[in-house]
């Protein structure tokens, strides 16, 4: 059974990053970004425990990240969670930007948020490896689908 997502919340991709990079404006420091990326990652949908496995894991992470996509290329989803309560909303993020969305809209959507936002200034090492393994998945499965 496939868990319902709540993605997309926003018409477009870009509306999607003008909503987070409007969001992260009112957070006066890094320490409440935190909190509210602990936050959104607390709102993924469900993540049915059978999906938890290593075909689904996403490797370059140091958290245990799982993702699965599901749909086709006029609409593709994105189902996934990570151990971690950061990673979840760093997730989380990149579903609300990329998951619902055509694969061509997908391929044509760099991540500015991760800029407009400071989360490239603000991540460890690892946790950028990560960031960017999973947008490169979202990519690489749009690719195969256009």
């Amino acid at each position: 059974m496939t868990p319902t997502s709540p993605f997309p919340l926003e018409p477009t991709a870009a509306d999607a990053q003008a909503a987070i990079a409007e969001e992260f404006a009112f957070f006066g420091d890094w320490s409440e970004r935190y909190q509210y990326l602990i936050d959104l990652g607390r709102k993924l949908p469900t993540f049915p425990e059978e999906w938890k496995t290593e075909e689904h894991r996403l490797l370059g992470c140091q958290s245990m990240v799982w993702i699965v996509p599901d749909g086709n290329a006029e609409a593709l989803r994105f189902h996934a969670i990570s151990d971690s309560a950061i990673v979840s909303g760093l997730i989380y993020l990149a579903l609300r930007v990329y998951s619902g969305r055509s694969a061509a809209e997908i391929l044509a959507t760099e991540p500015s948020y991760i800029q407009d936002i400071g989360l490239s200034r603000h991540l460890s090492p690892t946790r950028s490896n990560g960031v960017a393994a999973m947008l490169a998945f979202i990519r690489d499965t749009a690719q195969a689908q256009s």
